[in-house]
């Protein structure tokens, strides 16, 4: 998931999905990139769990995936939470050690 959102390209794209399906030309739209490439980055946001396409006669739509990044904000609500007990003992023991 965190190699997915790491392309601007690709957050650009859940950007704009953000506020509704859209078929895959009109995410292409504002992209300074090849049709090619964006079903690549396409293919790596759904492969990733973040958005999910589906296709009518010849137009793919994509939406987002309800709660997808709930994962990733668990994850880095762990890693805050675990990095803020670090930085408290390193407080604690720094008081300690300029009292000496």
């Amino acid at each position: 998931m965190f190699h997915a959102l790491a392309d601007p390209g690709r957050r650009a794209m859940l950007e704009r999905l953000s506020h509704g399906p859209a078929s895959v030309s009109q995410l292409a739209e504002p992209l300074d990139m090849t049709m090619s490439a964006v079903v690549q980055h396409i293919a790596v946001l759904e492969e990733s769990g973040l958005i999910r396409s589906e296709k009518v006669g010849r137009v793919r739509t994509c939406q987002m995936q309800p709660g997808a990044l709930s994962k990733a904000e668990e994850w880095l609500n762990h890693q805050r939470l675990e990095w803020e007990k670090r930085l408290d003992r390193l407080a604690e023991y720094l008081k300690e050690t300029k009292d000496d």
